[in-house]
């Protein structure tokens, strides 16, 4: 049976880091979209099979991951996978509901949504509420991002007085709080709500730095001339997963199976060189 991917109808925002507005989510053709549940089972058209439905949580406003398009379509390098895993899992139905990034968490740990989207990396605080899927789709490289005439910060630790912004709850704000807890607190913190203009608070200097990755920032230079430019080492190669209810291990596998047919046939990297300029399902 041939499936249709539901995705979401959306305002069209583009914003550096997490994802923002909520928005309603619509369906594909004329099927109606979910009410806000989990998952579900609805019996297939021949009558032979039950098609499970899956709500998938993602974004809007992560350049080349999760946005919205010139034309106002939800896509993106995350978005893409979803569909394509979706098409090769036919026991499944896949719909896409959009919100802020803060609220992905909560709407997967209260069955809102049955699975993220939305380069989730690994952390300790996650790992322990959350079941992340075995195989890796991306590999995340961190870095120090200044406006591209700042020659007085070369890596994190010339951040030393100097405002770092990031948002509450993002991985980049974990690994500057792991930084300060480690080296004394040298970095001043500013914590922004999912959606927030980051880039703009470093161009016009409200700001000294954030944390991002190539792949974004040449997106921001391209789109909306940010003036900015990436400095120093990797501060870190976060694999990134999808992430799942503890309770999901059956999805999960089904999940892993597919990707790993999508990297054995060179899809995965096909769409990473499409989305983000460059191969990142390995290690840079």
């Amino acid at each position: 049976m041939k499936k249709r991917l539901l995705s979401a109808s959306l305002l069209t925002v583009l914003l550096l880091a997490g994802c923002g507005a909520q928005a309603s989510t619509g369906g594909a053709g004329n099927k109606e979209a979910a009410a806000g549940a989990g998952s579900s089972s609805a019996p297939a058209s021949n009558g032979s099979q039950a098609v499970k439905k899956i709500i998938v949580g993602t974004g809007t406003q992560f350049p080349n991951i999760c946005f919205i398009d010139k034309d106002g379509k939800l896509t993106g390098y995350d978005v893409e996978l979803v569909k394509e895993i979706d098409k090769r899992l036919p026991e499944y139905e896949f719909e896409l509901k959009t919100m802020e990034f803060k609220n992905l968490l909560l709407s997967l740990e209260t069955k809102k949504i049955d699975f993220i989207a939305h380069q989730m990396e690994v952390n300790e605080e996650r790992q322990k509420k959350f079941l992340y899927n075995d195989e890796a789709y991306n590999i995340f490289p961190n870095k120090i991002v200044v406006h591209k005439d700042n020659n007085d910060v070369k890596s994190i630790a010339d951040l030393k007085g100097k405002k770092l912004i990031a948002t509450a709850t993002s991985n980049a704000a974990a690994l500057a709080e792991k930084y300060n807890k480690e080296h004394g607190n040298p970095i001043q913190i500013v914590y922004t709500g999912a959606g927030e203009d980051t880039s703009t608070q470093v161009k016009t200097g409200r700001v000294d730095a954030l944390i991002s990755t190539q792949f974004a920032i040449d997106y921001l230079n391209k789109s909306a001339d940010a003036q900015l430019k990436t400095v120093g080492e990797t501060l870190s190669n976060s694999k990134v997963y999808f992430m799942l209810r503890k309770d999901e291990g059956e999805l999960k596998s089904k999940i892993d199976e597919a990707l790993k047919a999508i990297k054995a046939d060179g899809t995965l990297a096909k769409l990473s060189k499409q989305w983000l300029g460059d191969d990142y399902t390995v290690e840079k």
